[in-house]
């Protein structure tokens, strides 16, 4: 029987620690000059007959027990006797524990009833001396001395110097102890034996197994051990890594281990194993090492303690930061006597520490601890821990934490308790912790109201982080009928629809409609037929679902209806009628997010924006309160537009980038998500972001998202890009194709999405002029019947260029511009200046060109890097031109060239060859030569020579072939 026990914690090097090459004895002493050289003037004493007492106490691992070895080692190799014993935990009621193994030391191991020493003498019974032959050391004189070999050894110390080293005598048994204090008592200045000791107290300079005891008549040194400096560890890292390490590395290593020897040596030990080099690269690889040690030494030293030790640790790591000890003890299952006797015993080993009533755990202890736990003893654990911190008054954010590691409780408290935590989680942007509260909430006995609507709140979350699920339990909650509270059905689809589930939105109204009460039919119907124009199919829906009225009554119907008006260019006064009835309106339906926001959406195309952003804030603030992060999401897309409409591109950007975090990418329905997308591509475009704005137009479309009406937005964002870089074929093919989609609908109003106006422009940039007049002409017309000033003012821009209908280009920008002056359409006024301006320039009026231009100093200024400011810098450089006699105006005949014809023409005509002309051009020669022939046809002249006299008559006039 040896006494120890490896998997205590001690402040003994464990062998798990270190290599089999490397003792336990033997970590290198760094910073421990002071102690070695009290211990080595002790040893002298000693070799001389003269006695003394060494205590070495600090915090475990600081290589107390190392220091001793090194001493037993000197005092052996000087012919000392020295005798070795370790406490432990586990030994605390064995009696005599130490005292055995100092008597083992020095007689050997026999067993019991051995035979007698050559000498006659009879050894000691193990059994006898730990109490466990039942006899009683004091009832019997003369069987067994009242201290066992106390005598013995003094004897035996008179023929050689006998040392006493006693590890960890924080964990001495009483009876160990009063053995130890009774032989410092008895001991004289001439009596030829030491005692050296070592301890590990929470505190460093803690008091040691001696400080119950009066004055020592021997002397007695009191040493405290401590961490290693920077210094140390910078000279441990040498020795252990081979180099010397930066700074940075030295500190973090230091930081990671608290200059702890046991820690840093076996840390750098398997750092260095790894290959690393001690340098502020590789802090990464030093901290994770140094968690894994830590841990291991903690994991290794929680083995030997016994069961109620273990109890009190693992309560202390669920609630020990939370709740007085007293309380700790009660979860727990401890009496406060045992509570306190056992606290004493663990903050001695450094494994908790005090403030104030509270004993706190340190954080590698406490997932150590919860980690190995089982896993029903762990919930329990939780349970208890949150019913008492409840009583105690805890914070809803650790009562949360407790609850969410709990099973069901069945109190009051808990739902109202996550719910709370629900709501912070949600403002702090956390939405697994939120899922995770209202899904534990869930778990608790619930009435079927309450559990409806706590369902329909965890969907509403579940948007951003696990889409497909939310999309299930709002599914189940429309077909859950009668067990649900009354609106809540058809709120459930309100809100399937926000995250732009189409599909599963016009099943589940018409199959809902069936057994739908009175209040939740005509919103059941708007929702169906709002969910119907956002598919761009005609699948028919089996039952059939009523249409909707031309004049609804009630507020959900309004709103639809009024959006369907206004995509389709219908009655303007009815569609802004509709519109606010929608936004105003109580009763059924007026709570549903998407029928009022159609009605904001219908208000921008009316003009009306300043009502559309008062009933986007109003939606905003209540989709926020209601935590639906879907429905954030579409306000703010929605408020977007407007505010790119309105010519505020920062707060277009703001918006969209606020959308897209309310509702990432990846968790928007395939349906709606070109929708964001789109508007970020006009905004970057808008604000000079070229790069920003290709970047977002090549990223992959997920898949079905070009199934629905919104790719129709995409498709034009995409094709004002190309017609920004001059890609006019493929900025004609978009425009068109998102005219084909919005037709197919029905969709014609011209202030939903100007795809002719731009399908005109790349027309005629490709020589289409005829094509480009039909266009504008129909948008014209179209913008005439809806009646806006934004509408009308837009078309009447674009319309004359490219018919050459109302007068000069001068009056028909002045008349556009005037129009869009008078509209909330911004940007569009805007655009409408910088033409003016240039037509103002045109005609060679450069002081109302100047002043035109001026009015445009406010928006640049704002939006310096933006595409009209660009505009308006090329146009100041002409504007400082010297004005020049105007050359001879083309012929008629030359602007039915395209542009790549004219300039074909124009180097043609300065006399450059068809090879040559092909080299600059970058196209084949055969192509040079099929262009001139069109030329020539198109110009009606015979050839070349006439070609050049006509470029020599219009060289120097500012044109696109120049």
């Amino acid at each position: 029987m040896t006494g120890r026990n490896d998997k205590c914690l001690s402040t003994r090097s464990t062998r798990w620690a270190y290599g089999p090459d490397i003792h336990d004895d033997e970590l290198p002493l760094f910073e421990r000059r002071r102690e070695q050289t009290v211990l080595r003037s002790v040893l002298a004493e000693l070799s001389g007959g003269r006695a003394a007492v060494v205590t070495l106490t600090g915090r475990p691992g600081h290589a107390q027990n190392a220091l001793l070895g090194w001493a037993a080692r000197l005092a052996g190799e000087s012919g000392s006797r020295v005798l070795r014993a370790q406490a432990a935990p586990a030994e605390r009621e064995l009696r005599y524990g130490v005292v055995v193994q100092l008597m083992t030391a020095l007689h050997g191991p026999v067993p019991v009833g051995g035979p007698a020493h050559g000498d006659g003498r009879v050894p000691y019974s193990l059994r006898a001396l730990t109490g466990r032959d039942g006899c009683d050391d004091r009832s019997v004189p003369g069987h067994l001395h009242p201290l066992p070999g106390l005598r013995g050894l003094l004897r035996a110390a008179r023929t050689t110097p006998t040392l006493l080293v006693v590890e960890d005598t924080q964990w001495l048994d009483a009876a160990s102890r009063h053995w130890l204090e009774t032989l410092v008592r008895r001991l004289t200045p001439d009596t030829p034996v030491a005692i050296m000791a070592s301890a590990s107290t929470l505190s460093a300079g803690g008091p040691d197994w001696l400080s119950a005891l009066p004055t020592a008549p021997v002397p007695v040194k009191r040493l405290v051990v401590h961490g290693l400096s920077e210094g140390g560890v910078a000279a441990a890292v040498r020795l252990i890594c081979g180099a010397s390490g930066d700074p940075r590395f030295t500190r973090a290593a230091r930081t990671a281990t608290g200059g702890n020897p046991t820690a840093l040596y076996e840390v750098l030990r398997r750092f260095a194993g790894q290959g690393h080099e001690p340098v502020a690269a590789r802090l990464p690889e030093l901290k994770a090492v140094a968690t894994e040690v830590v841990g291991d030494l903690v994991t290794h030293a929680l083995g030997g303690l016994p069961v109620e030790v273990t109890t009190l640790l693992r309560t202390l790591a669920v609630c020990g930061d939370l709740l007085p000890f007293s309380l700790v003890c009660a979860v727990a299952g401890l009496r406060p006597a045992v509570g306190r006797d056992l606290r004493a015993m663990l903050e001695a080993a450094g494994l908790i520490t005090s403030a104030g009533m509270k004993a706190l755990i340190c954080p590698m202890v406490k997932a150590r601890l919860l980690e190995d736990m089982p896993a029903d003893e762990r919930a329990a654990l939780h349970s208890g821990a949150a019913e008492q911190a409840h009583r105690a008054s805890v914070n809803d954010e650790d009562l949360t934490r407790l609850l969410l590691r709990s099973p069901p409780l069945g109190s009051s408290w808990a739902v109202p308790v996550l719910r709370r935590g629900f709501a912070a989680a949600l403002r702090a942007e956390n939405h697994d912790n939120a899922v995770a509260c209202l899904t534990r909430a869930l778990r608790e006995p619930l009435e079927p109201d309450q559990r409806a609507r706590l369902s329909m709140e965890l969907a509403a979350v579940e948007a951003v982080r696990s889409p497909e699920a939310g999309d299930r339990r709002l599914a189940e909650l429309v077909r859950a009928r009668g067990d649900v509270p009354a609106g809540l059905r058809v709120r459930a689809v309100d809100l399937a629809l926000a995250r732009g589930n189409s599909d599963t939105v016009r099943r589940s109204a018409a199959e809902a409609l069936h057994d739908a009460h009175d209040g939740e039919r005509d919103g059941l119907i708007a929702l169906f037929w709002l969910a119907d124009a956002a598919k761009d199919d005609t699948e028919p829906m089996v039952p059939e679902v009523p249409a909707l009225p031309d004049l609804p009554p009630g507020p959900a119907q309004a709103g639809v209806r009024a959006w369907q008006l206004a995509a389709r260019g219908e009655d303007r006064g009815t569609t802004r009628e509709l519109a606010r009835a929608a936004l105003a309106g109580g009763g059924p339906g007026a709570a549903l997010f998407l029928p009022r926001l159609a009605a904001c959406k219908a208000l921008i195309l009316t003009d009306d924006c300043t009502e559309a952003a008062t009933g986007l804030t109003a939606l905003l603030a209540a989709s926020r309160r209601d935590h639906l992060p879907a429905a954030v999401a579409r306000v703010l897309t929605v408020r977007a537009e407007l505010h790119l409409r309105t010519g505020m591109l920062d707060a277009a950007e703001r918006d969209a980038e606020a959308a897209e975090r309310a509702l990432p990418p990846a968790s928007r329905h395939p349906l709606i998500a070109p929708e964001l997308t789109a508007l970020r591509i006009a905004t970057a475009l808008e604000a000079g972001r070229h790069e920003r704005a290709r970047s977002l137009a090549a990223a992959p479309a997920p898949a079905g998202a070009a199934d629905g009406v919104a790719w129709s937005s995409l498709l034009l964002a995409r094709a004002q890009l190309a017609a920004v870089e001059e890609r006019w074929t493929e900025a004609l093919e978009l425009s068109k194709e998102c005219g084909r989609l919005l037709l197919r609908r029905g969709w014609s109003n011209p202030a939903l999405l100007c795809w002719r106006p731009l399908a005109a422009t790349a027309g005629l940039a490709l020589g289409d002029r005829a094509e480009a007049a039909r266009l504008s002409l129909s948008e014209l017309t179209l913008a005439r019947r809806w009646g806006t000033a934004s509408a009308l003012g837009l078309a009447e821009l674009w319309a004359g260029p490219m018919t050459g209908t109302g007068g000069r280009p001068v009056v028909r920008a002045r008349g556009a511009t005037r129009v869009l002056r008078d509209s909330p359409a911004r940007l569009a006024h805007a655009w409408g200046l910088v033409q003016l301006a240039a037509a103002e320039l045109e005609e060679g009026d450069r002081h109302a060109a100047a002043r035109t231009a001026e009015e445009l100093s406010a928006f640049v200024t704002a939006y310096p890097s933006s595409r009209i400011a660009v505009s308006l810098r090329r146009f100041a450089e002409r504007l400082d031109e010297p004005v020049t006699p105007s050359p001879p105006a083309p012929p008629r005949e030359w602007t039915t060239l395209s542009k790549v014809e004219q300039r074909t023409a124009t180097f043609a005509g300065r006399g450059h060859g068809n090879r040559e002309i092909a080299e600059l051009l970058s196209v084949s020669r055969r192509t040079v030569e099929l262009r001139l022939s069109n030329t020539y046809r198109k110009l009606r002249i015979t050839g070349r020579e006439e070609l050049c006299e006509l470029v020599k008559a219009m060289e120097g006039r500012p044109t696109d072939a120049s």
